[in-house]
């Protein structure tokens, strides 16, 4: 054994190589991308990894190799989970053979998510165990675990970590290589009787699981991640206690809550490592002699039902507190402070304590730091998709029009002044968007937006759908030829795949031509008199048509070329700052001019200017304005 400092993703990613994972497959989505990379990293010989082109595909993946006796993990985040829903809650009837986990990462706050859903309902939904980790060290050995009762139990099983856990660093005890566990698949054993599902093998398998969640159940509550702790004590201070009390955590949360007891006073402290099947017989035993409890968790409360339910069901008198009483936030995530506030009010007595910020310190006043600015997200200086939404912007200027946006980078074309995102459901869902908006508003230009990593991961359905039901709207794909707001990952339109190899390239215009579209073109979006005219023809075609705007994402294709403003030709009408939004467009001393450590040198605003004021950084002519001042911009 050893120690790594590690990111609570990359323990989780360790604990699964450790564990002797055969195969890991995922759809990229923070925060739980960098496991799958990780795993790249230090996977043996015989382990297989790869980026599916959604979450569906993933599960199923790894759902086969399982079905062949390998130990095989998915990963996800939270809202990729209703991507794979349908495989998963069959694959509960089924079962598996070789260990399965099913990784899913949530996301309060949000942070990066269209929500807060949590996993654990859907763990109770699907009648699958969950597995919650409140560190990267538990998450290491969590995982490990996990497959361990996988196997034991014929089941997949979910991990799930949420965003501080994921994203935390830590000091990670961690296995030396000879310690790793190595798994050999004994290979598929055909047997329809198992692995073909029939509504009478459902309704066998329905039974068993009911059983078999009792079982677990019982197991869980002996589960060593599952405790009952008192805080403890720190050296040389004397902290009050309160025995008639008591606190319920999960996850982070649960971290939150020990450091805070730590802090406030000794009260007894029930670790839920399992939301489901929940341990009912260590819970009871938490709640003996208590008078009060107070649920700490994200994001739902489901620990806090959990033991009103107990309580109910044994006739207990312990009253039940935590998001459902409104002392403890219901929305958002929860940080050290403000779970310690919580706790705090909780154990003086005080009233519900709802309107707690997250942000909420016990510091004095006058010690307090001032709030950080809020810094919205943009696109990049240079982004192509700006000059992609600026075109078709232009070219449609003055006609009634929808703009149906996507999930990923794209998404930021809703902010000013570029303003060109009006809907914004779910990843591929534009397409079905403008396609019912059109069948109601005949007389308005319908366009859906979707990236190339996400019109593989699931576009394709609706192009079909359009096409076969003679929708009138324009397709928008914006292939940057990455998958750029999650890390970069390669996608089949790349050419390259998560196991280092070159494949052949899916190529977008020919998936497009065999579904049907007659109309189809392709253009560079910085080619912005090029863009103008593509979109103005295209939109006038009648039936579903497609533009395919290519241009590599800046992060990927790295350049030191810069544009500057020629401040003799400017006449600060500041035109390029108020119809683009550029973040290397800046005004310093009342003048407009360019950031050169942001600048690209992607040109879009030079094309733009009026005046033909910006040009680029390599021209050194000088103005006479610039000649006066004695040199060139910004000096």
């Amino acid at each position: 054994m050893h120690k790594e400092f590690l990111m609570g993703n990359e323990a989780i990613a360790m604990g699964a190589v450790a564990a002797g994972v055969n195969l890991v497959s995922g759809y990229p989505g923070t925060p739980s991308s960098e496991i799958l990379e990780t795993v790249s990293k230090h996977r043996g010989d015989g382990t297989y990894v790869e980026w599916s082109v959604n979450e569906k595909a993933a599960l199923e993946v790894a759902a086969g190799a399982a079905y062949a006796g390998a130990r095989s993990m998915v990963t996800m985040k939270q809202v990729g989970l209703n991507v794979a829903a349908d495989p998963l809650m069959s694959l509960e009837y089924i079962g598996v053979k070789g260990g399965m986990v099913v990784l899913v990462a949530d996301d309060p706050g949000p942070i990066s998510s269209q929500t807060e859903q949590d996993t654990r309902h859907f763990s109770a939904f699907s009648k699958v165990p969950c597995f919650d980790p409140s560190s990267a060290q538990e998450a290491y050995e969590m995982v490990q675990e996990a497959f361990e009762y996988s196997e034991r139990y014929s089941t997949p099983v979910f991990l799930r970590p949420t965003t501080r856990v994921c994203h935390g660093y830590a000091s990670v005890t961690v296995k030396d290589k000879a310690e790793y566990t190595v798994h050999t698949p004994d290979g598929f054993v055909k047997d329809s009787g198992r692995w073909v599902i029939f509504p009478r093998l459902s309704f066998q398998n329905h039974k068993k699981i009911e059983e078999r969640n009792v079982t677990l159940s019982e197991d869980f509550s002996s589960y060593k991640r599952n405790q009952i702790v008192t805080a403890r004590e720190q050296e040389g201070e004397k902290k009050p206690s309160f025995s008639k009390k008591g606190v319920a955590a999960g996850g982070i949360s649960f971290t939150y809550a020990l450091e805070s007891l730590e802090d406030l006073g000794m009260a007894r402290l029930l670790k839920v490592a399992t939301p489901h099947p929940f341990p009912e017989k260590l819970a009871l035993e938490f709640l003996e002699g208590l008078e009060e409890v107070l649920c700490i968790e994200e994001l739902d409360p489901v620990i806090e039902r959990e033991l009103i339910h107990l309580c109910g069901k044994h006739h207990l008198s312990a009253k039940i507190y935590g998001k459902l009483t409104g002392h403890v936030k219901n929305a958002g995530e929860n940080t050290r402070d403000s779970v310690q506030e919580n706790i705090k009010s909780f154990l003086n007595g005080d009233a519900a304590s709802d309107n707690i910020s997250s942000d909420s310190t016990l510091s004095d006043p006058a010690d307090e730091k001032p709030s950080l600015p809020i810094r919205p997200p943009v696109l990049c200086a240079g982004c192509p998709h700006r000059a992609s939404f600026y075109a078709v912007k232009t070219a449609m200027k003055g006609r009634k029009t929808i703009f149906c946006g996507d999930i990923g980078c794209y998404t930021l074309g809703n902010a000013m002044p570029l303003d060109m995102v009006d809907t914004c459901l779910c990843m591929g869902a534009g397409l079905g968007i403008a396609q019912g908006v059109g069948h109601i508003e005949p007389d308005t230009s319908c366009f859906a937006f979707v990236g190339d990593s996400t019109f593989f991961a699931s576009a394709i359905p609706g192009v079909v759908n359009a096409v076969y039901n003679q929708a009138e709207m324009t397709l928008i794909i914006l292939d940057n030829s990455t998958t750029a707001m999650t890390g970069h990952q390669p996608h089949p339109g790349t050419g390259r795949t998560m196991m280092g190899g070159s494949v052949q390239r899916v190529d977008i215009e020919a998936v497009l031509r065999g579904i049907g579209l007659t109309v189809v073109e392709t253009v560079d979006p910085l080619d912005y008199e090029a863009s103008v005219g593509c979109v103005k023809r295209v939109a006038k075609e009648p039936g579903v048509k497609a533009i395919i705007f290519k241009s590599p994402c800046i992060a990927i294709v790295k350049t030191e070329e810069s544009m500057r403003v020629d401040a003799g030709k400017c006449i600060n009408c500041k035109k390029c700052i108020r119809e683009l939004g550029c973040p290397a467009l800046i005004i310093e001393d009342g003048q407009v001019c360019i950031d050169p450590s942001l600048c690209t040198g992607c040109g879009l605003c030079a094309k733009i200017c009026p005046t033909n004021a910006i040009i680029d950084s390599s021209d050194t002519t000088l103005t006479d304005v610039e000649k006066q001042k004695g040199g060139g911009h910004n000096e």
